[in-house]
C-alpha cells in the first residue's frame, strides 16, 4: 500500500481545490494517508516563502488569475476573494488532527472544512461551522470533539506536523510527500500523484 503525508493548510485555496480529487484518489486506489495540517507561516520563514500580504503585486495578480483559471477549469463554484479569508485555523486543525489519530476520513474532512470557507465564505474558527463541515464529512461531532486528546496535545502534534514539514522539503501547500521522499507540490501535480499510485 502507497504510504502519503499530505501537508496542508486550511486557508489555502490549492489545498481546498485539490481535496475533493484527492479524496477520490486515495479511494480509487487504496493508498494510505497521514492528513498532516502545518503552520505555514513557519513553513514559509524556514523555506524562503512569504505570506500573501507581504508577496509583490505581480505575484498577487498572478495568484488570482491562476484562481480563476482553475475554478472554471474544474467548475468549482468558489468565491475568489472571501471577506473571511485568512480564518484562524486553530480550531479547525486541531479537528483533522484528532480525526486523523482517531483513524477517521481527515482527507475527506480538511475538504470540507475548505468549503466552508472558499464556497460559503463562514469563518472556519466558529464551532457552528466546523460542526457542519464535520457532520457533511460523514463524522460524528460530539464523537470527535469528546474522544479527542487535549487541546495542548493536538497543538503540539500541529507543531510536530510543521518541522516535519520542513524536514521533509515541503514548502507550499497541499503537498504530497511519498515514503521514497518525493515531494509533489500543489493542486495542479494530481496527475503525477495519480501516476504514483496506478503504478503502485
Amino acid at each position: 500500500m502507497v504510504q502519503i503525508d499530505y501537508y496542508i493548510s486550511l486557508n489555502s485555496p490549492w489545498t481546498f481545490l485539490a481535496g475533493a480529487r484527492f479524496h477520490e484518489l486515495v479511494k480509487a486506489h487504496g493508498a494510505s494517508v497521514t492528513t498532516k495540517p502545518a503552520k505555514f507561516a513557519d513553513v514559509f520563514a524556514a523555506t524562503g516563502g512569504l505570506p500573501l500580504q507581504k508577496r509583490s503585486a505581480a505575484r498577487q495578480a498572478y495568484r488570482m488569475q491562476e484562481l480563476k483559471r482553475w475554478r472554471k477549469e474544474l467548475d468549482v463554484p468558489m468565491l475568489l476573494e472571501p471577506e473571511n479569508f485568512p480564518s484562524d485555523e486553530t480550531p479547525g486543525a486541531r479537528l483533522v488532527i484528532a480525526a486523523e489519530l482517531a483513524g477517521l476520513d481527515a482527507v475527506r474532512l480538511a475538504y470540507e472544512i475548505g468549503h466552508e470557507l472558499w464556497v460559503r465564505d463562514h469563518a472556519i474558527a466558529e464551532e457552528s461551522v466546523l460542526k457542519t463541515a464535520v457532520t457533511r464529512a460523514g463524522i460524528d461531532y460530539d464523537d470527535l470533539t469528546s474522544n479527542s486528546p487535549e487541546d495542548a496535545t493536538l497543538v503540539e502534534i500541529w507543531d510536530q506536523n510543521t518541522q516535519d514539514a520542513i524536514e521533509a522539503g515541503v514548502f507550499g501547500a497541499p503537498s504530497f510527500v511519498f515514503e521514497d521522499g518525493e515531494v509533489l507540490w500543489g493542486q495542479d501535480r494530481l496527475q503525477f500523484v495519480e501516476g504514483r499510485l496506478a503504478a503502485s
